[in-house]
């Protein structure tokens, strides 16, 4: 599985990278980024990706196999 991040949407409420720092950073702005891009995600942070994807105000964090 891939964390996917739509940064068109992401406004910058910075939540994924609050509670998940483990996978989420930020830009200048405050723009949600992964901290590793494109990588698979084992199954303990799927779990914590799941924290970010469920508590995203803009939906803009997704997981896709």
């Amino acid at each position: 599985m891939k964390i996917v991040i739509d940064g068109e949407r992401c406004t910058g409420h910075g939540r994924c990278y609050s509670l998940v720092p483990e996978l989420f950073d930020s830009d200048d702005q405050g723009h949600s980024l992964l901290r590793d891009p494109g990588a698979e995600v084992s199954a303990d942070q799927v779990r914590q990706a799941q924290v970010a994807v469920d508590n995203c105000p803009e939906d803009c964090i997704s997981l896709q196999d």
